[in-house]
């Protein structure tokens, strides 16, 4: 009921209804709006915004697709296109951000008012690169800037492809566009490499592999910053390199810092995170140290920086807090579970409780040829020979010197070793707590023996659910890969 001009009106902050519109994402409203007056189309709101522009910055897919469609003959100038752009891709509305990079191929080479291009804002999004978003198929043929843009559905618009044909207009529109974009690495590379952007690494190092020999005004190529962030995708790239892998090892910081002078540092907060306890934390940090000690020249080992400080030397005094509460927690966990002290005793005095008693002329059990009966002995035996060996791995731990060598292999092996066996001892004695009251009871109380055993395995299940994070852990670190696996043992795409 209202008249097209009272569309136009604009609150306080100058929104007009359609940007509300546009940012709740409710595509009936803004059509209706949009259809009795199309000014609204390039009416700026807050932060001078276009709706289009609004819609992409609140993650408003179906609602930005609508607004593209029905753009045509509206001439947005080339900062409201390029802020179009950058919102659509940093809100993941790659179907937006294709459109617009297809309709207008300028738009790879427009700068944002802090001087960034689009490809910097997909260097700073490693999630959309990630492995779970299934870069294999993004990769696949799409690096050909002829393609029609508007045949591609939303199952094929990823971040890869966004950023291989963005580097494709680069590469049509101006020469002296890449090479402007090559002499940023501090802006482009090396934020992506902070990031763990693994995927936007790749696709440009497949396009220009003369981008990995970058380097920031540090003098630290995007492997030094992977090392010194504990980014291994990232670091694994060096190994396409072939033999200048050792040229790219080789190079020096600005502080005289060599690349295992930035493995000895202490990690960001955030990558020490990633595993639950100092110890498991501590263990890392060491196997970095020790992968990124392989590949540097030897005479690097005993090198000082300007500190005056060699990398075992900066290791250790970095991780002198962390080497600390590792002891703590390892000390912690291990004097938790002797417990299994208990159980020792307990299932050690059950061997020489016969369920059902002897029998008085022979001596020998009254069920020996029951399998129930069978079936307590083993349990009981094992038991014992499981609570016996999870009390020495934790004595082990409690009495160990707590060497930096130490979180390497001996402490994360002993307590895996005295979890799991704990694990078994509390099992087996829960095997044989039901199989002594089905010898007892017997199948006419079966109302009563089953529920028993319910509860019995309930406990053992309750047991593992709280143990299972800390133990796969530990699993994961035993078994795990070298951190710098060759090429033939990791697909690339």
């Amino acid at each position: 009921m209202m008249s097209d001009i009272d569309l136009e009106m604009r609150n306080k902050v100058g929104d007009t209804a359609l940007c509300f519109a546009t940012a709740s994402g409710v595509r009936e409203i803004g059509k209706v709006m949009v259809e009795k007056n199309r000014k609204l189309l390039w009416i700026q709101g807050r932060n001078e915004a276009m709706p289009l522009c609004i819609a992409a910055q609140s993650g408003k897919q179906d609602m930005a697709r609508y607004l593209l469609s029905v753009m045509d003959g509206i001439e947005p100038t080339d900062s409201d296109r390029i802020d179009m752009l950058c919102a659509a891709i940093s809100s993941n509305l790659f179907y937006v951000a294709l459109k617009l990079i297809g309709e207008h191929p300028n738009l790879a080479l427009a700068r944002m008012g802090n001087g960034e291009t689009a490809l910097h804002v997909l260097a700073r999004m490693p999630s959309a690169f990630s492995r779970e978003s299934q870069p294999a198929n993004w990769l696949r043929c799409f690096f050909s800037c002829t393609q029609e843009v508007h045949n591609l559905t939303c199952a094929h618009l990823p971040a890869v492809k966004l950023a291989e044909l963005i580097w494709g207009k680069v590469s049509l529109l101006d020469d002296g566009g890449i090479k402007k974009l090559l002499r940023e690495p501090s802006r482009l590379l090396i934020t992506a490499a902070e990031l763990g952007n693994y995927g936007f690494l790749t696709v440009l190092s497949h396009l220009h592999p003369e981008l990995l020999w970058k380097f920031e005004d540090r003098k630290q190529s995007i492997f030094h910053v992977a090392v010194a962030h504990r980014h291994k995708e990232i670091f694994r790239l060096i190994y396409d390199n072939g033999a200048d892998k050792d040229m790219i090892a080789a190079y020096i910081d600005e502080n005289d810092n060599n690349m295992l002078h930035l493995a000895g540092k202490l990690a960001p907060p955030s990558r020490l995170n990633v595993d639950s306890g100092a110890a498991l934390q501590m263990r890392r940090e060491l196997l970095w140290f020790k992968e990124v000690e392989k590949i540097v020249q030897p005479s690097y080992q005993a090198m000082k920086n300007t500190d005056g400080k060699t990398p075992y030397l900066l290791f250790t005094e970095e991780h002198k807090e962390l080497r600390q509460e590792a002891e703590k927690w390892m000390k912690h966990t291990a004097s938790s579970w002797m417990d299994a002290t208990l159980i020792c005793t307990m299932m050690f005095n059950a061997t020489f409780t016969t369920p059902g008693g002897n029998d008085n002329d022979t001596g020998k059990p009254i069920f020996l040829h029951s399998r129930l009966f069978m079936i307590f002995t083993a349990s009981t035996a094992m038991a014992v020979f499981s609570s016996a060996t999870s009390i020495l791995m934790f004595l082990s731990i409690l009495t160990s010197r707590y060497a930096e060598e130490d979180f390497l292999h001996s402490l994360p092996n002993r307590l895996m070793l005295g979890l799991g066996s704990l694990f078994v001892s509390i099992a087996t004695m829960m095997v044989a707590f039901g199989a002594t009251h089905f010898i007892l009871l017997g199948h006419d109380y079966a109302g009563i023996t089953i529920p028993i055993a319910a509860f019995a395995s309930g406990t053992v299940t309750l047991f593992a659910l709280l143990q299972f994070p800390l133990l796969s852990d530990l699993i994961r670190h035993k078994y795990c890969r070298s951190l710098l696996s060759h090429p033939e043992d990791r697909p690339l795409f």
